[in-house]
């Protein structure tokens, strides 16, 4: 990430907080913050070679066979 100065930074709050007003804010990072955690999630499970798509495929399987 580039080295944001204070003022490059305040410019960028002032404009996130016209475009999406004060009460929204809180939530859209809370929002930015799960959606990081969840491609960082992504992330590790491709390096360990399993995916939690391919884990609930398997259990989906085992459900139809034991009906």
């Amino acid at each position: 990430m580039p080295n944001l100065k204070p003022t490059e930074l305040l410019i960028i709050l002032v404009i996130l907080l016209v475009l999406f007003g004060g009460a929204k804010l809180p939530q859209l990072a809370k929002n930015l913050g799960r959606a990081q955690k969840e491609f960082k999630d992504g992330m590790t499970e491709e390096v360990g070679g399993s995916t939690k798509s391919d884990d609930s495929t398997k259990s989906d399987s085992q459900k139809t066979e034991a009906d």
